[in-house]
């Protein structure tokens, strides 16, 4: 009889390790969970290959998500809009698999900002979880396909680091300042466009 394995046992094989792992090894036979393994393995390693696609796929939805989430920039906004000056050389490292490292980052950066003290934010709830979800979906994505160890170390080390997270700490202290007005988030999720329009030029740049 042919075993066909569900979605969620092979998470369930990803997730467990030790006597839980032996015992599932014994019930269904170590041939056929080396099968499950080398299938799951492939399909990463597809996945992997085509990351770019993917992630400018996303890219895609989450801009148009953006603008979906909201109405067009409020004119009485304009006086309180600043200059946050993204630091474009972050994403001009000398190796390309340092770009997805940092390119990871500023995934984490925005979902943190956008997944707090958004009451004032006026934005549709659906497309703001969609958002959410898919930058969730680009971090997972990334940690599951770059290869870190090494990279993550001078990455560390870059004083280009500091210059990204003093970026997103200038957004968060303009959010925090004008107590998550209406405004502040709006000025906010205009930057966040500009920033994921500058991740896909890097992308696709990367592929040419």
């Amino acid at each position: 009889m042919t075993f066909k394995a569900s979605q969620p046992l092979l998470e369930f094989i990803h997730r467990k390790g030790g006597t839980e792992l032996i015992f599932i090894m014994n019930a269904l036979g170590l041939t056929q969970i080396g099968l499950i393994l080398l299938c799951t393995t492939t399909i990463s390693s597809l996945q992997c290959n085509h990351l770019h696609l993917q992630q400018r796929k996303l890219i895609e939805n989450s801009l148009q998500l953006l603008d979906k989430m909201g109405e067009k920039f409020p004119q009485q906004c304009l006086k309180e809009k600043m200059s946050f000056r993204f630091p474009e050389q972050v994403l001009k490292p000398r190796q390309k698999e340092t770009v997805k490292v940092v390119i990871e980052e500023i995934f984490q950066h925005i979902f943190y900002i956008f997944s707090k003290n958004l009451t004032l934010a006026a934005w549709d709830g659906t497309a703001l979880e969609q958002f959410q979800n898919g930058l969730y979906q680009q971090i997972e994505q990334l940690e599951a396909c770059v290869i870190k160890k090494q990279i993550h170390y001078f990455w560390s080390k870059e004083v280009n680091r500091l210059k990204l997270k003093k970026y997103f700490q200038k957004i968060d202290c303009f959010l925090k300042d004008k107590k998550h007005n209406l405004c502040s988030w709006e000025i906010s999720r205009a930057e966040m466009r500009r920033c994921l329009q500058l991740i896909d030029k890097v992308i696709r740049k990367l592929n040419n």
